[in-house]
């Protein structure tokens, strides 16, 4: 069965079973072994001697077990049971579940002999392998297993009736996805009850039924409890992809058999109510969850490929998030400087930096921070991510009607206080945003640069005079987001020489650095989490002079150095000598030379 699993997600088999123990032998234990099943138990006031007795005249006109009789009377739960009859065996005993199944191992005992001898084969620990038995104490059947496998023996205690059950489960060629998905209690996942057209309610045949459905929930319900930001499921020559991306890295988690892609990628099309009969063109769709008692959405993207569909699904969940701006992990010079910006009436606030290094989510907090039933706060983004109270937020597409430039012009003629924009990302919206920012009104929006200073550069790129635009500008915050060392695998180092002089280090190289060694709790990335590094440029008099006469991104850089101001490469060093995070991470993410 060709479906894998990141081996810390699928630790159900390297973990003992939950077995019901008997103690050490002593004489209360021996006289429990030496008595009858029915006379334990209503020794233990389980049953009256009514219920035994009803108990034993059924069984008498039957060929099964007292045991098995009980159950299907009613009288004895089956853990209950399970517990008498292993001690009165001096076994283990279990009760069966499709998570304590490996499916690479139940196939070990051909399906003719467990259905034979009442036997399935559970999991392989260091070698050996533990058999469910409805006859424990069965040495024939223990010694004919052994030959059959290869491998020795541990029997534990199941009911016949249970192992006669899972085996017509165990056996079919779909079993290894229920295997995966046996833990994901019923209630982990609700899908609101308006995301699935009742007209496509007939789809769950192409779906190949529940296995599946619980295979598509699994995936979700596990990314979001891993904190992660998208979920990549992929077509492949001899597999299908699964990978999540969490602290921006992408790790693969699992790989489906080739022939469940369809499948899976039309059930996500279901319940994103996508058109499960285009193949050619991508879609775009929302899914709006409950996962563990949270409310999710969740944005779902398919795209075509030669192999098949990929499907990307960002998940966006609010509790994961934060939108204050204190909690941000923003240094105290730099927060202080970003709320005196935004205690400015009118003016433009950037936020600048890469795909995915946080500026939505800084632009959010600031929104939080100065919002209030007095003002007039309007948002034009692509998509709208978050929903947020007191806000007015435009959803817009330069694909389709209406365009940030068209937003914005409407958006002036609704008497706005505050403006944020998601990104300009032409001329046409930044002349647009200036001309705002000149007329009274605060601007904030993003813009992809390296640093705060290319910031001034690309907007008078867009054509943009440059006396707008000292005139208008307030401040520019360039940010990214830097992994921080797992404090479960946290170890000290010494970094090589070459490294410290690629940095341009300054300080004790004599001193210890820290870096995560990789363990359970991180999978093995040695990080867990993330925070942010910044760099706030505040426009005043002098900066403005440079602006105006079109100084370079040298020039602001070096007058920024001259006021004490910091890099984004200096905050990042400060966060690695505070053992937070590794010089490898920031190199990685803030190095511009």
């Amino acid at each position: 069965m060709n479906l894998t699993l990141d081996s810390n997600i699928a630790s159900d088999q390297s973990l003992e079973l939950p077995v019901a123990r008997p103690r050490a032998s002593s004489p209360s234990r021996l006289a429990v072994m030496a008595t009858p099943l029915g006379e334990n138990l209503v020794r233990a006031g389980i049953l009256t001697d009514g219920d035994l007795e009803a108990a034993l005249q059924q069984h008498s006109n039957s060929n099964t077990q007292l045991g098995e009789t009980l159950l299907e009377m009613g009288f004895v739960e089956e853990d209950t049971l399970l517990l008498f009859l292993g001690q009165q065996l001096g076994v283990p005993a279990v009760r069966l579940r499709s998570g304590l199944v490996d499916p690479t191992v139940v196939r070990l005992i051909p399906r003719s002999k467990a259905e034979a001898f009442s036997v399935l084969g559970l999991f392989c620990v260091r070698g050996r392998l533990t058999v469910a038995m409805a006859e424990p104490s069965n040495l024939r059947q223990l010694d004919e297993l052994e030959r059959l496998t290869g491998m020795p023996i541990r029997p534990v205690l199941a009911m016949r009736s249970s192992i006669d059950r899972m085996q017509a489960h165990c056996y079919e060629e779909n079993f290894a996805v229920d295997a995966v998905t046996a833990d994901l209690e019923e209630n982990s996942l609700e899908i609101q009850a308006d995301a699935v057209d009742i007209s496509l309610a007939d789809v769950d045949s192409l779906t190949d039924g529940s296995p599946i459905i619980n295979l598509v929930n699994y995936i979700i319900v596990h990314a979001i409890r891993q904190k992660a930001s998208d979920i990549h499921i992929e077509a492949g020559q001899q597999s299908s992809l699964v990978r999540y991306r969490v602290d921006g890295h992408l790790r693969e988690v699992l790989r489906p058999r080739r022939e469940f892609h369809p499948a899976m990628i039309s059930r996500i099309k279901v319940i994103a109510k996508l058109d499960i009969s285009e193949h050619r063109m991508p879609q775009d769709g929302r899914v709006h969850l409950t996962v563990d008692g949270r409310e999710i959405d969740l944005r779902v993207s398919t795209l075509p490929t030669i192999l098949g569909e990929k499907v990307v699904m960002r998940v966006l969940d609010r509790k994961n998030v934060t939108f204050y701006l204190d909690k941000l992990g923003m240094p105290e010079d730099a927060l202080t400087k970003t709320k005196a910006l935004l205690k400015r009436p009118h003016g433009l606030i950037l936020t600048t930096g890469p795909t995915g290094s946080g500026k939505t989510t800084t632009l959010y907090s600031a929104v939080e921070l100065i919002k209030s039933i007095k003002r007039n706060i309007v948002t034009v983004e692509d998509p709208v991510e978050y929903q947020l109270d007191l806000i007015n937020q435009v959803q817009v597409s330069n694909t389709k009607t209406m365009k940030f430039s068209e937003a914005l012009r409407s958006i002036l003629r609704q008497d706005p206080d505050v403006i944020m924009v998601g990104e300009i990302r032409d001329a046409e919206t930044a002349a647009i945003a200036i001309q705002a920012a000149l007329t009274g009104h605060l601007v904030l929006s993003t813009l992809h640069t390296n640093d705060s200073f290319s910031a001034v550069t690309r907007l008078l790129d867009m054509g943009i005079e440059p006396f707008k635009l000292s005139a208008a500008l307030l401040g520019v915050i360039a940010q990214r987001l830097v992994r921080t060392i797992c404090p479960s695998c946290k170890t000290g180092y010494y970094p090589p020489s070459e490294q410290l002089d690629a940095i341009r280090y300054e300080g004790d190289r004599r001193r210890q650095f820290t870096r995560g060694q990789g363990c359970r709790e991180c999978y093995d990335t040695g990080f867990k989490g993330r925070t942010g590094i910044y760099e706030v440029f505040s426009i005043d008099r002098e900066t403005r002079e440079l602006i105006s006469s079109n100084a370079s991104v040298d020039e602001l850089r070096a007058y920024h150095r001259r006021q004490g101001g910091g890099s984004l490469m200096d905050e990042g060093i400060h966060l690695a000598e505070a053992g937070r995070t590794t010089l490898d991470e920031i190199i990685e993410v803030a190095y511009t030379d």
